[in-house]
């Protein structure tokens, strides 16, 4: 987590902090790289003098795509489907983000289980939330593991210390938000347009995530209707409004103007430094399985990849509802849309 600046050079289709229509090309330097030159040679055959890798680690790509693509070496796929891939798809991705932001959209998250560390209550979380996403966004990163009950802080942070001494790894739940939403983004007129469908994939390509569910799903699916489905109500003005969004802010693929809430399940990382047990893909042998670099605990982070992830997801949901050729025009339609809603519950 430490090889990359988290600084980001923009090498061109911005002018005066502005987008110009060109494509816009970000720049993340690695210090890392140029350890890897020859391991990783572009041109010059190296492979008699750089050590392959024939061991997969279990829960990893690398067995599947070693004999997928029918390397001799699993150093290739161990590159290729590194979650380090994801440094560049948050930078593209909060140009997104900031679109979002000027139309009154805000992400946020943060981690409700660590391991067996799981917060017992939402309610800390609501009530950031009511200020906006970003709010809540805000109030996690003043953790070292994104969480914002204290006593769970700190029983993930010793569960995390324990996990290191022992050569082990721990995954966690992350809780995702999006405030400001206006009603009616997606469709339910055909599958490929369904938004949920769409924001379940962006999480779901995340390394390491095995996992999502759309509000409060799997609690849902053990109850009665009578107790899952989100009642409306009229406020003194003849406004509706609902009680619980344990629908998470969508029903029949389109946002119906409650939060989006995306729960998401991130499992422990593969590589433990205390190897598990796997083959020797070139021998065929019983071994240890590889070690590589790792983290212990990288859910405080996938938590900030989730947040990026779903923005472009978001932001071509509400360009094809509102079209437009620049952010002002895009806002106006924004604008004249709610003001139709509202007009429909004008008493």
């Amino acid at each position: 987590m430490k090889i990359e600046t988290d600084t980001v050079d923009i090498l061109n289709g911005v002018r005066f902090g502005k987008t110009i229509g060109a494509p816009i090309t970000l720049l993340i330097e690695n210090r890392d790289w140029k350890n890897w030159t020859e391991k990783m040679s572009q041109f010059e055959d190296k492979s008699d003098s750089v050590k392959k890798i024939h061991v997969p680690r279990p829960g990893h790509a690398d067995f599947t795509g070693r004999l997928k693509y029918g390397f001799n070496d699993i150093r290739p796929v161990i590159e290729r489907s590194s979650a380090r891939e994801t440094a560049a798809r948050v930078a593209a991705c909060s140009v997104a983000r900031q679109f979002l932001k000027e139309l009154g959209i805000e992400i946020g998250s943060y981690l409700s289980a660590i391991g067996s560390a799981i917060e017992p209550e939402h309610t800390l979380a609501q009530e950031a939330l009511a200020n906006g996403a970003e709010t809540l966004m805000n109030l996690a990163d003043r953790s070292p593991v994104r969480m914002i009950h204290k006593d769970t802080e700190a029983k993930a942070i010793a569960l995390i210390d324990e996990a290191k001494t022992r050569g082990d790894t721990l995954g966690g739940i992350i809780e995702v938000f999006v405030t400001g939403v206006p009603i009616g983004l997606g469709s339910y007129a055909q599958h490929d347009r369904r938004l949920d469908a769409h924001l379940a994939a962006a999480i779901i390509s995340i390394q390491a995530v095995k996992g999502v569910e759309i509000g409060t799903a799997f609690r849902n699916a053990i109850r009665f209707g009578s107790q899952v489905h989100d009642e409306i109500f009229l406020d003194a003005h003849g406004k509706p409004y609902r009680k619980t969004n344990r629908a998470g802010g969508l029903e029949g693929g389109m946002t119906n103007g409650e939060p989006i809430h995306l729960r998401i399940a991130m499992k422990p990382i593969s590589t433990l430094m205390n190897p598990l047990h796997s083959i020797n893909l070139d021998t065929m042998q019983e071994a240890l399985s590889h070690i590589e670099r790792a983290d212990v605990c990288a859910a405080p982070a996938c938590a900030v990849i989730a947040e990026s992830v779903i923005a472009p997801v978001l932001m071509n949901a509400l360009l094809e509802k509102f079209g437009g050729d620049s952010l002002a025009e895009i806002q106006e339609r924004l604008n004249h849309y709610k003001a139709h809603i509202a007009k429909t519950f004008a008493t």
